[in-house]
């Protein structure tokens, strides 16, 4: 799969290969933090985030899915979806 497959307006690519490691999850937690409830963030990386993932589930819990995409050695891509927050 191609981590720039088309997908829907409530999709958000977020390719952290672009991102110096020591800013990675400083960046990757703000982004998930715009997220508005029924959003999703595609998260494309070099290797898989388990650390990260642990850290977001403690954060968020039940508002956080995690749907991998794709887990290979070229990528490893991964939806984070946002349900079940409070409205604006």
């Amino acid at each position: 799969m191609s981590p720039d497959t088309v997908f829907d307006q409530h999709t958000h690519l977020f390719d952290a290969r672009g991102v110096a490691r020591r800013f990675r999850h400083s960046a990757i937690f703000g982004a998930i933090g715009a997220l508005r409830s029924g959003e999703t963030m595609r998260f494309v990386n070099d290797h898989d985030p388990i650390p990260l993932i642990a850290q977001l589930r403690e954060r968020l819990g039940e508002h956080l899915t995690v749907t991998y995409r794709q887990r290979d050695a070229d990528a490893v891509v991964i939806d984070f979806g946002i349900t079940g927050l409070p409205e604006e």
